[in-house]
């Protein structure tokens, strides 16, 4: 079989349908190359449910074995990502049940006040007084995010952090496109003034570099 050109994967230059027609046809390691692409999309999706970093890297190794093993059913209609995700949010409710706490998040917990800035590498290098102001402001963002219910943040991350499509959006959340331009307005709505200024901060809940890579070789490890 034609040797793989791992660059062009991570750089989308092969259609993700031609990378799953090979998982399906045998070459399991690129499973790892979905499982990088999405890394960051799924785990916004489930940290928009759950708030233990232990817990929200489990549901999200669990959303990737379940899709692996599932993937024979999947159909190229939609994209993978999707798919995943719908996989996902499942997966992130039906352990909020276990829990008992299904529809009763309670959104002034104190668990809101624990340090939900994940620590990545900037792009660039700040000066000690743009850092602090770049930590501030995304801090106000999460928090105030974390703040909606659960119907609109959902709907917020998607659009705003992730930028499905409208659409995209009320597929994976068997909505009316109507439906979804509502939440996300609403969601907008129910945001402080003073945060839309940062509200296009497309670093917030980042799920980069360590922890992404730590992932995928724990995914990849428990399929082969």
């Amino acid at each position: 079989m034609e040797a793989i050109d791992i660059n062009n994967f991570r750089n989308h230059k092969i259609k993700e349908s031609e990378v799953i027609r090979r998982i399906l046809a045998g070459e399991k390691e690129l499973y790892e190359i979905l499982v990088k692409r999405n890394n960051q999309k799924l785990y916004r999706i489930v940290r928009s449910h759950l708030k233990d970093e232990a817990e929200i890297e489990d549901v999200m190794q669990n959303s990737y074995i379940k899709a692996f093993t599932k993937l024979y059913q999947f159909k190229l209609e939609s994209s993978f990502s999707t798919w995943l995700i719908r996989i996902g949010i499942n997966e992130s409710l039906a352990r909020l049940k276990e829990k008992g706490k299904l529809y009763h998040i309670n959104e002034q917990s104190d668990n809101f006040k624990n340090n939900y800035i994940l620590e990545v590498p900037d792009n660039k290098e700040l000066n000690p007084q743009d850092k602090m102001i770049h930590s501030e402001a995304k801090q106000l963002l999460e928090t105030a995010i974390d703040q909606l219910d659960l119907k609109y943040k959902i709907v917020y991350i998607m659009k705003e952090l992730e930028e499905m499509s409208l659409k995209e959006i009320a597929i994976t959340l068997d909505l009316t496109v109507a439906n979804v331009k509502v939440r996300f307005h609403r969601s907008k709505e129910m945001l402080k003034e003073r945060l839309y200024d940062i509200s296009n901060n497309k670093n917030a809940f980042e799920f980069g570099f360590s922890r992404c890579d730590r992932l995928t070789e724990s995914v990849m490890k428990r399929i082969r």
